[in-house]
């Protein structure tokens, strides 16, 4: 008698075009022993409400998504503002498919294995924008740790086909860490986009367990190096809060991100995409975000903090490339940890030396 095989463990979607999708695995995170989480099924705070999509614009943008086969973030993340962004004549694009190499735990997007590498995407995205007469389009992607250049030359071709389509529309590019390749980042800044971001999403003691597919001093001296390479390109990151981090954490997280002269930070509030990702901690409240807003401006130095229950990294885009002036080089500028294994990589049966702070190396 066979016996029965037990079902893969955690987020494995259906309906993906652009790879063999796999679960991202448990949803348990060491951060969360001894505490209460959301449960998924709890109501969610007023602030947190907000109207489903469905408007006339919202439905001409999807119609016309799917007509050219590309991909939004806004639709595969679940962000909450798609039907007040779509209905505003904004979107973000996905390149490089609807499938990543990545397997975080907070995150929409399917992971896997992508089966295919579509060259003729940033002519389409590029002709898209144009029919949408867009003055500011944002650009990002799934990892795609199994190419060469992890996709830096689609976002550069990319880029230079919307100015050439549309010399007014200024183009935000929010890309991953190309494993901390500093060609491939060359590669995105020599096509000169309005904004470069890049999420840090959580703060250092959560990074391993939500973010284990990446490196949390990669992430943030990856920003910095776009100052060394291009001083005046604005920087941006984001970080999610309620996923379990203290208040002295995130305004550590926010220090470092100072230390590489980030320019624009956004702060929104986890969403729990389904069961099988990591639970909600807390949620945060509206007058708590208004002090981290103040803190990263006041305090800080930040050029703009986005701060808000449903802010997201792409929110009032358009405001930030017209109205925030960069900010010059940073104390961090050397990319860090591009040559160490991200946690989800190193082998069970060796020790992992970890960057704790910039400038010190510690032993865990």
């Amino acid at each position: 008698m066979t016996p029965a095989v037990a079902p893969p463990r955690g987020y494995a979607p259906t309906g993906k075009d652009t790879g063999l999708v796999k679960p991202k695995g448990t949803s348990a995170i060491r951060a969360h022993e001894g505490i209460e989480t959301v449960e998924m099924r709890s109501r969610k705070p007023a602030w947190l409400k907000v109207r489903s999509p469905g408007g006339p614009n919202y439905l001409r943008l999807q119609r016309l998504m799917r007509a050219e086969s590309l991909h939004t973030v806004c639709e595969e993340a679940g962000c909450p503002n798609i039907g007040e962004c779509w209905e505003a004549g904004t979107a973000t694009f996905m390149i490089l498919g609807d499938v990543c190499t990545r397997a975080c735990k907070y995150c929409g997007v399917a992971h896997g294995l992508p089966t295919e590498l579509d060259l003729d995407e940033p002519r389409r995205v590029a002709e898209t924008v144009a029919t949408m007469l867009l003055e500011h389009v944002v650009i990002t992607s799934v990892n795609r740790d199994e190419l060469a250049d992890g996709g830096a030359g689609i976002y550069a071709d990319t880029i230079r086909r919307i100015h050439a389509a549309v010399p007014d529309c200024s183009v935000e590019v929010l890309i991953p860490d190309f494993k901390g390749d500093e060609a491939a980042l060359r590669t995105v800044v020599d096509a000169k986009p309005a904004i470069l971001g890049h999420n840090l999403e959580t703060v250092e003691r959560l990074h391993p367990d939500v973010r284990p597919g990446g490196r949390y001093w990669r992430s943030i001296s990856y920003l910095g190096a776009v100052k060394g390479l291009d001083p005046g390109m604005l920087t941006k990151t984001g970080i999610i809060l309620g996923m379990g981090e203290r208040p002295d954490e995130i305004k550590q997280a926010m220090a470092d991100l100072r230390e590489a002269a980030v320019d624009i930070l956004t702060l929104g509030q986890y969403l729990r995409p389904s069961p099988m990702h990591v639970p909600v901690a807390r949620w945060v409240t509206p007058d708590e975000f208004a002090e981290w807003k103040r803190v990263g401006e006041d305090e800080l130095g930040f050029k703009h903090v986005e701060s808000g229950p449903l802010v997201r990294s792409s929110y009032h885009a358009k405001e930030q490339a017209r109205e925030v002036e960069a900010g010059g080089p940073g104390r961090v500028q050397e990319i860090l940890e591009a040559d160490m294994l991200a946690p989800a990589e190193v082998p069970l049966d060796l020790v992992q030396i970890e960057l704790r702070r910039a400038g010190t190396v510690a032993s865990t």
